[in-house]
């Protein structure tokens, strides 16, 4: 059986039964009635013949075996850690994890809600600051967020300007000038050794250790910049804070940083998990997802996303930031890292990498090399005049790869599993003897930090693997992932990740690569990336392709940076406003004014199109001003718009550009292709189409794809930033920090489309639109479908409209969220893009025997809102308004409610047989918002809550 048979879930015989129901003789039929004839491929897509999984796998571990795994002491963002066993077993590989989606139902994501709110207290104990976010992307964006934060944040400085640190990382300088430039907010990069600089100050960004790995006291700079009504950012590295006085301490407004070193692989340059901490009262103007801590209906404290995590959606083009998502899977592992040492452990590793740091600077002073900074954490700066090429080739000849500053300097990074015989290899291929370190190099007693720190019963309670893998068990028992159930969400596509396509990521050869190897250190890298790049662009039409954005709505704002960019290249600096259907992703609204565009709403047609008459309206009334187009397409709708060549032509001949929002492109694969029929520009989304998992919001990949003439705005290298963070010959300015972004998850993809190939994919596209249709047409006569395309059709996924049945009987369609929890299903996607409606997207992967149950679950809770509409029972005494329901409320020896226990628990026979059960009652998010708290349960707590 082919891997395709594997991937899609209904079989011939299902297809042929759910093709009956429509009224459709063929998958082929039902295709040519969905696609618009005018957008239709002509030909197949040029991609090389499926490979099996077994042949898949031996061709990409051929690429593995072209990369050369030596010891990594580059540094400069990435460090040498280890990943332990049972974190890597019972998280990265654990679907349990892997497969599930942003808890924005919380109550059925209380396991990684708990696991992201560890990781949240690790951030706010080490850096000393009382808010932590969720994770950000990487270190880069997080610290250009913290510096447009400071500008939006400060309201006592007006028409200022922020500076930033020279000794910030390259990368870190570089991604901050793009995203500053982009906004217009002026700033400087300065070296403050002299001091603040003059004029009125938004905020400042102070690197803490430096580029060079040397550590400053920055209490003063913070001191005199509080004392200029100045905010202070401080980028950190949150294993050093376990030595050195924390941010907070030192009086920082803001900390930002990387958490890559607590345990997480290079994964040649991402995903990693980024963090951003604040002092309370900033956190509603914090970009990011934030866990806070509210009650239940029965009072028991109870995890859920705050509301700010949604201002994005809500907020559109004022919101604070576009972040959708983050690096969830990765903050898990970097929070249960964090456990799993304990404040002790993780000081223990800290002080072996300075003492051995030291070691190396002793030695190799000894040797007669000049030493660039005596106080350093972990990388050592060594100066040799005219030596540095020599001193890399001799490391290399030892085994490893240490870093080139310029051709007098090089740098060492020690790293977790660094040890002796490294080490003592490493100063001898260098000219010295490895011994003791000298007491120069010690950390000075006034930078060390004295508090306690990680003092909650969470951080010391699980030290052995036995404790550590139930505990890793008992959170993803509390969740609803892809592993246990369907997760049925509109404009999610949770579709399978194959375990043949998920084995590659932890395998050494690609995992262990760090970012800035040489070229021939990483062959297999490049290979698989030009595979993935040219396989892309053969699928979408267009003619190039950045893999840098790490995420879906990083995807969007690289592509109207480079319209706008465009423009101004062209000199048509008034086109600043930017036309975005009113049914779009909140998202794209909230990118768009990051790009520095100004957004112009139009209207829906009632059948849920692109009001054709508005649009020509607005062209009309903006003029030269009209700097493009955001369409997702098949629409938000669920459906193909006929006229979208009109629009993207339209759109034309007014001077605009126009970007395709890739979300949906898992509809239209091998049938249509946006860049032939109107788009320029396309952000993709790989952990949507192209299998890689969601990790519970995050890691992301949402790559570029371009129009020939946008190909040379696609973004830039940040490494080969200088000084001033700007690239060679004008290159475009990077959006993440690392060239291919979120490289470690991309094998996941290449396997995906090496195994199914042009007709594979063509079958994925032919059957999520099929299992589509087949929910709508079972369930239009109780839930109607809310827009249609030709025929009654929908694409690959359909809205159904609750707000008759809510007005009959006040039963929302947040009920009926909550009440498929009791049927151990996800519910689809509530309210959006319409209010009082659900989005649901079934995927290709799900079989006709779970879309049956998935419809029966549906069938069951419309009887029972028709028995509250008809006045059997009260809304508020209602089996959809008491859910979901817990073990702990149908086994209470008292039952005083006017349904059943059995209808609460098992509303369906087949529920006896596999029954999930919420670990909580119906959450109360308003009161949490109101009541904002984001941190552990006090100590009290505890024992109630493990």
């Amino acid at each position: 059986m082919s891997f395709i048979d594997r991937h899609l879930g209904p079989r011939s015989a299902d297809a042929e039964q759910m093709l009956e129901t429509l009224g459709y003789s063929s998958l082929d039929a039902l295709m040519d009635a969905v696609v618009p004839s005018q957008i239709r491929l002509d030909g197949e897509l040029q991609l090389p013949a499926p490979l099996s999984e077994h042949e898949a796998q031996a061709k990409i571990a051929g690429y593995a075996a072209k990369n050369k795994v030596l010891a990594q002491m580059i540094g400069a963002g990435y460090y040498d850690a280890v990943t332990p066993a049972v974190l890597r077993r019972n998280i990265l590989e654990n679907p349990g994890f892997y497969t599930s989606y942003t808890p924005y139902q919380a109550e059925i994501s209380q396991g990684r809600l708990e696991a992201l709110l560890n990781f949240q207290n690790t951030v706010m104990e080490l850096t000393g600051l009382e808010i932590a976010n969720s994770s950000l992307l990487d270190e880069a964006s997080a610290v250009a967020e913290a510096a447009v934060m400071m500008h939006r944040a400060n309201r006592k400085v007006k028409n200022g300007f922020f500076a930033i640190d020279s000794r910030c990382l390259p990368q870190v300088i570089s991604v901050t000038r793009g995203r500053a430039e982009m906004l217009g907010i002026p700033f400087v990069i300065t070296d403050f050794s002299e001091g603040l600089p003059e004029g009125d100050l938004y905020g400042i960004v102070l690197a803490y250790p430096g580029n060079e790995g040397d550590i400053r006291d920055i209490e003063p700079l913070i001191k005199a910049a509080k004392e200029r009504n100045a905010l202070v950012t401080v980028v950190a590295d949150l294993l050093a804070l376990t030595l050195l006085k924390s941010p907070g301490e030192l009086g920082a407004d803001i900390a930002v940083g990387n958490t890559q070193r607590f345990g997480l692989p290079f994964f040649f340059g991402g995903p990693h998990a980024a963090y951003m901490a604040v002092h309370k009262g900033m956190e509603r103007t914090m970009p990011g997802r934030l866990v806070g801590v509210s009650k239940d209906s029965a009072g028991k404290p109870a995890y859920r996303l705050a509301l700010q995590t949604r201002e994005q959606h809500i907020r559109r083009e004022k919101a604070t930031s576009n972040i959708c998502t983050a690096q969830a899977l990765l903050a898990i592992v970097a929070g249960a890292y964090a456990m799993y040492h304990g404040p002790e452990g993780l000081r223990a590793i800290a002080n072996r990498l300075h003492t051995n740091a030291a070691r190396v600077a002793t030695a190799l002073k000894s040797a007669g090399y000049g030493i660039a900074h005596d106080t350093f954490f972990d990388t050592v700066v060594v100066e040799a005049a005219g030596r540095a090429d020599e001193l890399v080739a001799k490391a290399l000849e030892a085994g490893v790869n240490i870093r080139r500053f310029d051709e007098n300097r090089i740098g060492i990074s020690v790293g977790e599993s660094h040890g002796e015989e490294l080490l003592k290899g490493l100063v001898e291929a260098l000219g010295g003897t490895l011994g003791e370190a000298d007491a120069q190099y010690d950390l000075p007693a006034e930078l060390l930090r004295t508090d306690d720190y990680m003092q909650h019963p969470i951080f010391h309670k699980y030290r052995s693997e036995t404790e550590m893998m139930r505990y890793l068990r008992h959170l993803a028992d509390k969740d609803l992932a892809l592993d246990r159930t369907m997760i049925p969400l509109g404009s999610c596509t949770m579709k399978l990740n194959a375990a043949a396509e998920m084995e590659p990521i932890s395998w050494p050869e690609f995992a262990n690569i760090h970012p800035l190897v040489p070229e021939n250190q990483a062959e297999g890298w490049h290979e698989l990336i030009k595979d993935l790049s040219e396989w892309l662009v053969a699928i979408t039409g267009y003619d190039a392709i950045s893999l840098q954005p790490n995420s879906g709505a990083t995807g969007e704002y690289a592509g109207l940076r480079a319209i706008r960019s465009f423009h101004e290249a062209n000199g048509d600096h008034e086109r600043d406003t930017v036309l975005i259907p009113l049914s779009a992703h909140g998202t794209n609204a909230a990118s768009a004014a990051l790009a520095g565009l100004k957004v112009a709403g139009v209207a829906t047609a009632a059948d849920g199109s692109i009001d054709v008459d508005d649009l020509k309206a607005k062209i009309e009334k903006y003029g030269p001003k009209v700097a493009g187009i955001m369409i997702t397409y098949p629409s938000t709708h669920g459906v193909f718009e006929e006229q979208v060549a009109e629009v993207c032509q339209l759109v034309h001949e007014a001077g605009g550009q126009v970007y395709l929002d890739g979300a949906n492109l898992n509809a239209q694969m091998g049938f249509a292709q946006p860049g032939k029929f109107g788009g320029d520009v396309s952000h993709l989304n790989l952990h949507k189409t192209f299998s890689i998992p969601h990790g519970g919001g995050g890691p992301g990949v949402g790559p570029l794809a371009v129009r020939e003439h946008l190909a040379k705005f696609l973004p830039g290298d940040a490494y080969r930033a200088d000084a001033e963070g700007k690239l060679p010959n004008d290159a475009a300015l990077p959006i993440s920090q690392a060239f291919f972004g979120s490289a470690g998850v991309l094998p996941i993809s290449w396997m995906y489309i090496a195994m199914t190939g042009a007709q594979g994919l063509k079958d994925s596209s032919q059957y999520a639109v099929l299992n589509a249709n087949y929910i709508a047409k079972k369930l239009n006569d109780k839930y109607p479908v809310l827009y249609t395309g030709p025929g009654g059709l929908v694409a690959h996924e359909c809205i159904l409209d609750l707000r008759q049945l809510t007005d009959q009987s006040h039963v929302t369609a947040e009920d009926v969220c909550k009440r498929l929890m009791d049927f151990g299903f996800h519910a689809p996607t509530l309210a959006f893009p319409v209010p009082g409606t659900l989005m649901v997207e079934p995927t290709e992967s799900e079989s006709k025997e779970e879309l049956d149950r998935f419809i029966e679950a549906m069938e069951t809770i419309y009887d029972e809102i028709i028995e509250v509409a008809e006045g059997k029972v009260a809304v508020e005494d209602s089996v959809l308004r008491n859910a979901p329901h817990t073990v702990d409320v149908v086994s209470a020896d008292e039952w005083d409610r006017p349904y059943s226990r059995t209808q609460a628990a098992f509303p369906v026979p087949s529920l006896r047989a596999n029954k999930y059960f919420t670990s909580v009652g119906r959450i109360d998010g308003a009161g949490g918002d109101r009541n904002f708290v984001c941190e552990c349960p006090p100590m009290e707590a505890f024992d109630l809550e493990a």
